[in-house]
């Protein structure tokens, strides 16, 4: 890749201020895919002082110059939309056709969302004699995960750049090639120098060095809950914004109303899909106990039915996990759930038997589980089902909340008892009956599943400050 040892800060693709290079591997083959460069606090520096030049300017820009870069922007992701889908399928592991469809494509979705939310928002309006108004918050700087990497990416750029901030992207090393194809794109598109600004490296000393710097205004990162921790420690002495979205544990409660076979089937792909590698992923499927042989049986033939294989072949419903540290994890808390007792009815330790190289973790799924046991406990972050037992409607509640994170929480059933109970979970997002995504709702959660919300208007309102200006009308 052309520009994979390079950053992009300040309108250029310049050369890092340290020799150092890390090796991706391709998680399918567990052999180097390509090599990046590694940041430095320098090059952090250098990235922040392009944002904060370049701010007093873009901050300035109309509504219409900034719609019409953002359209520009839209037109180029969906023209390189394939090249973007196989660089992260490679990268990290998604199927090829599910990395160009839903991967990449979901960044153009976002950018749609983005444009449509953005002709709408009220930047200023009225308030008696007061006048509101919506201003950009400042330097934001951007840390990206790698299990939807373009998705994080452009949820968060494309507010930014509607509200008229600047900004500094790090994304993970894990899966760091797709954000170089984004600032390619964002080059081509003519966003203002200064305005975008690329810098690979880790997070103890690139993503560090950003969310501690006193020239950002905002950090907004996704990721793990330890290590949003650490960002928000890292941002306090400053006390700049802090916007996270981090882990989840997610619920799904069946219902003795729903269609059980379909509710429990759906739940196991939708927990299943990128190889289990989603924050909102349903977890932990709570079921009546009177039902709970049939959920182990029903949820143990999906499981059985997934083909673990290869990215590139068509036939593959997961691909492996994206990293060996993630496969160790999850391989760990497999371990963990048969000796604390839990009932493997399908998958369980080790690759699939066809497959000798690879980070592929068997669909694994435990009934009988408790939600003190740590595989209902802890966020795997790979294909890992834990069915629960409940006897009442209040108990599903109850075990649905007792968990530290509140990312996303779904139900199954009647529709009416399903509204009535979505009240009652603290979740950040409740999906009722197999709903799709929308992309104009809120995203973000309550609990240690981080605090501020993405997507669609709600993620404009993060990107600004609330000025007042009192006696407006007075003058």
């Amino acid at each position: 890749m052309k520009h994979a040892r390079k950053f992009y800060i300040d309108g250029e693709w310049v050369e890092p201020s340290v020799s150092k290079t890390l090796e991706v591997i391709d998680p399918s083959t567990e052999q180097p895919m390509g090599t990046i460069a590694l940041g430095s606090a320098a090059d952090a520096e250098k990235a922040v002082a392009a944002a904060r030049r370049a701010f007093a300017s873009y901050s300035q820009t109309s509504k219409q110059e900034r719609v019409e870069l953002l359209r520009r922007i839209l037109t180029i992701l969906k023209r390189r939309n394939d090249e973007l889908g196989d660089i992260i399928s490679r990268e990290m592991g998604a199927p090829l056709a599910m990395a160009r469809a839903e991967q990449a494509g979901i960044g153009a979705a976002h950018f749609e969302q983005a444009i449509k939310s953005f002709e709408t928002f009220a930047f200023d309006y009225m308030q008696g004699t007061t006048r509101i108004v919506h201003e950009p918050v400042g330097v934001v700087a951007m840390i990206t995960p790698w299990n939807w990497p373009i998705n994080q990416i452009a949820c968060k750029v494309a507010a930014a750049l509607a509200t008229g901030c600047t900004m500094v992207l790090k994304p993970s090393e894990i899966a760091p090639f797709n954000a170089v194809l984004f600032a390619e794109i964002m080059d081509e598109a003519g966003v203002p120098k200064g305005v975008f600004n690329l810098v690979q490296g880790d997070g103890p000393t690139v993503g560090a060095a950003l969310a501690s710097h006193p020239d950002v205004d905002m950090v907004s990162f996704t990721g793990s809950t330890r290590a949003g921790i650490a960002v928000a420690q890292a941002a306090a002495p400053t006390v700049k914004r802090v916007h996270q979205e981090l882990g989840g544990k997610s619920p799904n409660i069946i219902l003795r109303s729903a269609d059980f076979p379909a509710a429990v089937a759906a739940g196991v792909r939708r927990c299943f899909g990128n190889s289990g590698q989603t924050c909102t992923a349903p977890t932990r499927m709570l079921v009546p106990a009177e039902r709970m042989d049939e959920a182990g049986a029903i949820a143990a033939r999906q499981a059985d039915a997934l083909v673990v294989g290869p990215p590139s072949d068509s036939r593959t419903d997961l691909g492996p996990v994206a990293s060996a540290a993630q496969f160790d994890k999850i391989q760990a808390l497999i371990e963990r759930g048969i000796a604390e007792g839990a009932e493997l009815v399908a998958g369980g330790l080790g690759r699939p038997s066809h497959l000798n190289a690879g980070y592929y973790v068997r669909p694994t799924v435990f009934a009988r589980v408790t939600n003190q046991m740590s595989i209902a406990r802890e966020e795997i972050f790979g294909p890992v089902l834990s069915i629960i037992g409940y006897d009442s409607e209040d108990e599903a509640i109850a075990v649905a909340n007792d968990t530290p994170y509140g990312l996303a929480a779904y139900i199954q059933g009647d529709p009416k008892e399903t509204r009535a109970l979505a009240g009652k979970l603290r979740s950040g997002t409740v999906r009722l009956n197999s709903s799709g995504w929308d992309s104009a709702a809120p995203f973000g959660g309550y609990k240690q599943s981080g605090n501020g919300r993405e997507y669609g208007k709600f993620g404009l309102h993060e990107f600004t400050e609330i000025k007042g200006i009192v006696g407006f009308l007075n003058e």
